[in-house]
């Protein structure tokens, strides 16, 4: 379970490395930059977090040590559920992963 997300976020990382600052814009002429792209994903994360019972703060997209205390707390949440968390940790880490392979996705349809 663990590292299925564990993958995800290092696709997300090294896609996000390689993309451009700025992503071509989708069909209606919007659409976010990678790193507004990145920080909407992180933001979610959080907000899955919570639900699990954990309560990080959100950091930084470009603090890669940040990030990464950030992915740790999510993963211990993950292997210690709470009995009182709304979601199962199953659930959660497959939902955490999806959102991240989406984003991923969407960057690279989107690098000019």
């Amino acid at each position: 379970m663990c590292d299925l997300l564990e993958a995800s976020w290092k696709y997300l990382d090294q896609v996000v490395a390689k993309a451009p600052a700025s992503l071509r814009k989708g069909p209606r002429g919007g659409g976010r930059d990678r790193d507004a792209m990145f920080d909407h994903v992180l933001g979610a994360e959080a907000m899955y977090a919570r639900a699990i019972g954990v309560r990080p703060k959100q950091p930084d997209g470009r603090d890669r040590t940040a990030v990464r205390a950030f992915r740790n707390a999510i993963l211990d949440g993950l292997a210690n559920p709470d009995p009182a968390a709304k979601w199962p940790a199953a659930y959660a880490a497959r939902r955490t992963a999806w959102h991240a392979l989406d984003h991923a996705w969407e960057i690279e349809d989107r690098i000019p």
